[in-house]
Protein backbone atom coordinates (compact mmCIF):
# COMPACT_ATOMS: atom_id res chain seq x y z
CA UNK A 1 0.00 0.00 0.00
CA UNK A 2 1.39 3.03 -1.11
CA UNK A 3 2.22 5.87 1.34
CA UNK A 4 -0.66 8.58 0.63
CA UNK A 5 -3.21 5.52 0.45
CA UNK A 6 -2.26 4.49 3.77
CA UNK A 7 -1.92 8.37 5.32
CA UNK A 8 -5.41 8.79 4.02
CA UNK A 9 -7.19 5.37 5.16
CA UNK A 10 -5.48 6.16 9.21
CA UNK A 11 -7.04 9.87 8.83
CA UNK A 12 -10.69 8.33 7.57
CA UNK A 13 -9.97 5.84 10.58
CA UNK A 14 -9.31 8.70 12.88
CA UNK A 15 -12.17 10.76 11.59
CA UNK A 16 -14.76 8.02 11.99
CA UNK A 17 -14.13 7.60 15.52
CA UNK A 18 -13.99 11.05 16.61
CA UNK A 19 -17.32 11.78 14.75
CA UNK A 20 -18.29 8.69 16.79
CA UNK A 21 -17.58 10.51 20.01
CA UNK A 22 -18.97 13.86 19.23
CA UNK A 23 -22.31 11.90 18.73
CA UNK A 24 -25.20 11.79 21.49
CA UNK A 25 -23.34 8.57 23.02
CA UNK A 26 -20.63 10.97 24.36
CA UNK A 27 -22.23 14.26 25.02
CA UNK A 28 -25.28 13.43 26.89
CA UNK A 29 -24.61 12.30 30.08
CA UNK A 30 -27.94 9.65 29.38
CA UNK A 31 -25.77 7.83 27.30
CA UNK A 32 -24.92 4.19 28.09
CA UNK A 33 -21.72 4.23 30.28
CA UNK A 34 -20.74 0.44 27.76
CA UNK A 35 -20.93 2.55 25.00
CA UNK A 36 -19.06 5.44 26.29
CA UNK A 37 -16.01 3.35 27.15
CA UNK A 38 -16.18 1.57 24.39
CA UNK A 39 -15.30 4.45 22.14
CA UNK A 40 -12.87 5.86 24.15
CA UNK A 41 -11.15 2.27 23.82
CA UNK A 42 -11.69 2.46 20.39
CA UNK A 43 -10.02 5.57 20.29
CA UNK A 44 -7.15 4.48 22.40
CA UNK A 45 -6.66 1.64 19.74
CA UNK A 46 -6.83 3.69 17.04
CA UNK A 47 -4.41 5.84 18.13
CA UNK A 48 -2.03 3.34 19.66
CA UNK A 49 -1.91 2.15 15.93
CA UNK A 50 -1.58 5.43 14.24
CA UNK A 51 1.42 5.90 16.53
CA UNK A 52 2.68 2.66 15.44
CA UNK A 53 2.77 3.58 12.10
CA UNK A 54 4.25 6.54 12.75
CA UNK A 55 7.41 4.88 14.04
CA UNK A 56 7.16 1.27 11.10
CA UNK A 57 7.65 4.52 8.67
CA UNK A 58 10.14 6.41 10.01
CA UNK A 59 12.88 5.20 7.80
CA UNK A 60 11.44 6.20 4.52
CA UNK A 61 12.30 9.27 3.41
CA UNK A 62 10.74 10.05 0.07
CA UNK A 63 8.84 13.64 0.37
CA UNK A 64 5.42 11.36 -0.32
CA UNK A 65 6.03 9.38 2.88
CA UNK A 66 7.09 12.42 4.97
CA UNK A 67 3.68 14.16 4.13
CA UNK A 68 2.19 11.88 4.44
CA UNK A 69 3.52 10.92 7.86
CA UNK A 70 2.97 14.91 8.65
CA UNK A 71 -0.79 14.62 7.73
CA UNK A 72 -0.99 11.24 10.13
CA UNK A 73 1.09 13.08 12.80
CA UNK A 74 -1.56 16.35 12.48
CA UNK A 75 -4.31 14.16 13.03
CA UNK A 76 -2.78 11.76 16.18
CA UNK A 77 -2.20 14.82 17.98
CA UNK A 78 -6.25 15.82 17.49
CA UNK A 79 -7.56 12.70 18.13
CA UNK A 80 -5.14 12.90 21.58
CA UNK A 81 -6.78 15.79 22.59
CA UNK A 82 -10.40 14.95 21.41
CA UNK A 83 -9.51 11.32 24.03
CA UNK A 84 -8.46 13.55 26.74
CA UNK A 85 -11.63 15.91 26.53
CA UNK A 86 -13.96 12.80 26.40
CA UNK A 87 -12.06 11.51 29.10
CA UNK A 88 -12.20 14.32 31.25
CA UNK A 89 -15.75 15.02 30.46
CA UNK A 90 -16.80 11.29 31.91
CA UNK A 91 -14.62 11.87 34.50
CA UNK A 92 -16.85 14.84 35.71
CA UNK A 93 -20.06 13.04 34.75
CA UNK A 94 -18.95 10.21 37.58
CA UNK A 95 -17.93 12.44 40.01
CA UNK A 96 -21.32 14.39 39.59
CA UNK A 97 -23.33 11.22 39.87
CA UNK A 98 -21.54 10.37 42.45
CA UNK A 99 -22.13 13.45 44.22
CA UNK A 100 -25.89 13.45 43.75
CA UNK A 101 -26.03 9.73 44.81
CA UNK A 102 -24.46 10.49 48.02
CA UNK A 103 -26.14 14.22 48.96
CA UNK A 104 -29.18 12.13 50.40
CA UNK A 105 -27.02 10.81 53.01
CA UNK A 106 -24.63 13.88 53.93
CA UNK A 107 -24.45 14.92 57.29
CA UNK A 108 -23.34 18.66 58.13
CA UNK A 109 -20.86 16.82 60.82
CA UNK A 110 -18.87 14.34 62.04
CA UNK A 111 -20.76 13.53 64.90
CA UNK A 112 -23.70 12.81 62.40
CA UNK A 113 -22.03 10.77 60.38
CA UNK A 114 -20.58 8.33 63.14
CA UNK A 115 -23.86 8.84 64.60
CA UNK A 116 -25.72 7.64 61.75
CA UNK A 117 -23.62 5.11 60.74
CA UNK A 118 -24.56 3.32 64.16
CA UNK A 119 -28.36 3.81 63.69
Amino acid sequence: MSADKLSRAYLFILQVVINRFKGTAMDSPEGKPQTQERLIGDLRLVIENAEELLKNTDQYTSVLYQNARAKLALALSAATEELARFEDDQLNRMIEATNAADAPNAAPSGEARILRAFN
